[in-house]
């Protein structure tokens, strides 16, 4: 089981980027799913999570500017990413996991299976 994340880069404020998330070994629709992110000197952040029966969760600083979403059949997940702002800046990570599959408290935040970051820095 591998996750592989993509799609980061450097932007500048107003700007939008979508980052993807590779799934090798299992598919989304069977997962609790989500994007995480991390900047220096803070704590990790659920950014968005979304549970098998549809739950969606998104963090209050992101309201309104990101979309989850999947593709089964591409095995990929989505983060769309609009409006950025230099508060986005950050290493942002998908995870997964196959047990909590109905989890409707937000992020997950021991999630079974993460991907290595991609970076997205936004510039003011």
């Amino acid at each position: 089981v591998q996750l592989q994340a993509s799609g980061g880069g450097l932007v500048q404020a107003g700007g939008s980027l979508r980052l993807s998330c590779a799934a090798s070994g299992f598919t989304f629709d069977d997962h609790t799913i989500g994007w995480f992110r991390q900047a220096p000197g803070k704590e990790r952040e659920g950014v968005s999570c979304s549970s098998v029966d549809g739950y969606t969760y998104y963090a209050d600083s992101v309201k309104g500017r990101f979309t989850l979403s999947s593709d089964n059949a591409k095995k990929t997940l989505y983060l769309q990413m609009n409006n950025l702002q230099p508060e986005d800046t950050a290493v942002y990570y998908c995870a997964a996991d196959s047990l909590l599959k109905y989890y409707t408290e937000g992020c997950y935040y021991g999630m079974e299976f993460w991907g290595k970051g991609t970076q997205v820095t936004v510039s003011s």
